[in-house]
């Protein structure tokens, strides 16, 4: 591993993608990156393009609608990469989707289109959970780039 790999664990870029639901994730999520919690401190910067970022922390359900722009922004982040699923409807697809069997609108959470690595429960997920989900998230970009 290179003096940039080093420096990129210690500094990794967060990309927020929202993909659907009531916003309370999206709502905690700003708070965690507000400087009262300060996920800052461990380097993390939230960047407005996928292109840029090493984290994806998604919030929501994924509609059916969504399911390109989801597939896209994943395939836009550069690997390795690593995915943070934040709140109920990230994780499990929570009230939205109840593990029927065909919903009109709604596909369910992200894992069923994009591989997460790390989740964060609850709805909405309080901000010391969802900086300690994104600093697992950290810790698995480090393992996978020690891989490389």
């Amino acid at each position: 591993m290179g003096i940039m790999d080093k420096a990129r664990i210690y500094s990794p870029w967060l990309y927020h993608l929202h993909c659907g639901g009531c916003n309370g994730c999206d709502i905690e999520t700003l708070a965690a990156l507000a400087p009262r919690f300060d996920v800052e401190r461990f380097g993390v910067q939230l960047v407005p393009s996928p292109r840029h970022a090493d984290i994806l922390l998604t919030t929501g359900c994924v509609p059916k609608q969504f399911i390109p722009m989801v597939k896209r922004i994943y395939e836009q982040v550069p690997a390795p990469k690593v995915v943070v699923a934040v709140g109920s409807c990230a994780c499990g697809g929570s009230l939205f989707y109840d593990d029927a069997p065909e919903n009109y609108a709604i596909l369910g959470h992200p894992d069923l289109l994009i591989p997460v690595d790390v989740y964060v429960p609850g709805c909405a997920p309080k901000p010391e959970a969802i900086i300690n989900g994104v600093v697992q998230g950290i810790l698995k970009l480090a393992e996978k780039r020690s891989k490389k």
